[in-house]
């Protein structure tokens, strides 16, 4: 991080910290030996439970102790992507940041400000002794990125507040009181390959330059998912020529919308040019479709060697028909709340594992009925094409509750602080707080942060005005928690 002076100072410092320690779901162990040893220099009191969650405790401020004692959270895990030039191993090497303009970035992977930011205004709160808050329990949890197996394996009893602070959303100035419930979807292809004819041009076609994003967040903007573009592209060859396709693969993280995919694939010798030819048109019709929400989409198509072997045509046909036939993106609309998407699928990544071809989504609703019914949709899909599809069982949604107490103490904060009211939201995308509110039915919750764009993708940038405002909100909150 460039050394120039980012307001709140403490806040900032604290991700700086972050950012040089490597922090990818499920391998959680040196950003939580980070919060252990932090703990113990400040000398406060940490659990540290079976799944990896840390708790630290803080006491009140002189005279605050009557006051009701608040739950601040974040998760330690951050979303790994990089693009493909990239040279980084997230398990090793620190995030490089740099600032552009108002805006904090990373040199070509994601920034993990989500929830890297959140962690780090946990741990200015602890460190401060200039702020007038009551009794504070910070909780880490893990690997919320890829299960929320942290959340989901919270005991009764590890925390013991009486009002939760999300610190995990993304655009300061909105309160957020509920979030989607959602499960994935995985489904497993046959992939019998036979020996490759002679006498056919092999070729590798490219998907790339997508802005991807956000699978909850970012389902409703109109942006391509590589997956179904690279297999629109296929079909319509495998309809067209005798066509063979030998390797395929696309996409990485469950909540992340595919930027980049690609395939091997074979026809006569006769149909090289031709296939080029069907690229140009296709890529400009799809051009045209994204012009405004894919401005950088690229498809390419290079000559490759002949390979040995090409999959069966009639398997290879059912998972062709199978992803062009499976429901990707928004599929309903919020009846609640204007604007909120209820209900949505996504296409999330196709690999080669073992002699199959592995898919796997992510569904996502607000309405539980809802959310069973898309997966349901997402398994016929598959099934009618031949494969073995398992759906999780998911996580529930935080139903929102307009008569909270915490939100109409942050409402009226925001108000006094910056004499505008701040938005009242629910989010697509799923928050730890369905999970806590099954275990601490009266908790009382409210999440908010910083504004961040283009998360859980190397466009991750997080605007940086926004976190001395998002800071000042909290601590005028913690100043007005009301008494036990």
């Amino acid at each position: 991080m460039e050394k120039i002076d980012l307001k709140p100072t403490i806040v900032f410092h604290y991700f700086e910290e972050i950012c040089k320690i490597p922090r990818p779901s499920k391998k959680e162990d040196k950003i939580r030996k980070y919060l252990e040893d932090f703990a113990c220099t400040h000398n406060l009191s940490y659990a540290t439970d079976e799944a990896g969650n840390v708790l630290i405790r803080k006491s009140a401020t002189c005279g605050m102790e009557h006051l009701k004692k608040v739950v601040l959270q974040s998760h330690m895990d951050m979303v790994c992507e990089k693009n493909k030039e990239t040279e980084h191993d997230f398990e090793v090497d620190p995030i490089r940041t740099y600032i552009d303009g108002d805006w904090l970035k990373a040199e070509g992977t994601t920034l993990g400000a989500d929830n890297g930011i959140g962690m780090a205004t946990q741990l200015a709160v602890l460190a401060s002794d200039d702020i007038i808050h009551g009794p504070i329990e910070c909780l880490f949890t893990v690997d919320e990125e890829t299960g929320l197996t942290g959340a989901f394996a919270l005991k009764k009893g590890f925390m013991t507040g009486d009002i939760l602070i999300n610190l995990d959303s993304e655009e300061e100035g909105e309160l957020f009181i509920g979030c989607a419930g959602g499960a994935g979807t995985v489904a497993s292809f046959p992939c019998p390959m036979i020996s490759a004819p002679d006498g056919y041009f092999f070729f590798k076609v490219t998907v790339k330059g997508l802005v991807g994003g956000h699978s909850g967040d970012d389902i409703n903007k109109n942006r391509a998912n590589a997956n179904k573009l690279l297999n629109r592209y296929l079909m319509q060859l495998s309809q067209k020529y005798d066509f063979y396709l030998c390797e395929i693969g696309g996409g990485n993280l469950h909540n992340a919308i595919p930027r980049e995919a690609y395939a091997v694939c074979a026809v006569p010798m006769e149909d090289k040019e031709s296939v080029r030819i069907d690229l140009n048109v296709f890529l400009a019709e799809v051009e045209n479709e994204f012009a405004v929400s894919e401005p950088n989409l690229q498809m390419d198509l290079e000559s490759e060697t002949k390979r040995r072997e090409v999959m069966k045509k009639d398997e290879m046909m059912r998972f062709l028909h199978s992803i062009y036939a499976v429901h990707n993106g928004v599929y309903a609309m919020s009846q609640d709340i204007e604007g909120l998407v209820e209900t949505s699928s996504n296409l999330a990544s196709v690999k080669q594992e073992g002699g199959q071809i592995v898919v796997g989504t992510s569904q996502r609703s607000s309405i539980l009925s809802s959310r069973k019914d898309m997966s349901q949709m997402v398994r016929s899909a598959f099934e009618l094409g031949g494969a073995t599809v398992t759906t999780g069982d998911g996580y529930p949604g935080w139903k929102p509750n307009k008569d909270s107490e915490i939100l109409r103490i942050a409402v009226e904060s925001y108000k006094r602080l910056f004499a505008v009211e701040p938005k009242i939201k629910a989010i697509h995308a799923g928050l730890e707080c369905g999970l806590f509110l099954e275990k601490y039915p009266s908790l009382d919750m409210v999440s908010f942060g910083p504004t961040l764009r283009g998360v859980h993708s190397p466009d991750e940038c997080m605007f940086i005005p926004s976190v001395d405002r998002f800071w000042h909100h909290l601590l005028d909150i913690l100043t007005h928690i009301p008494s036990k």
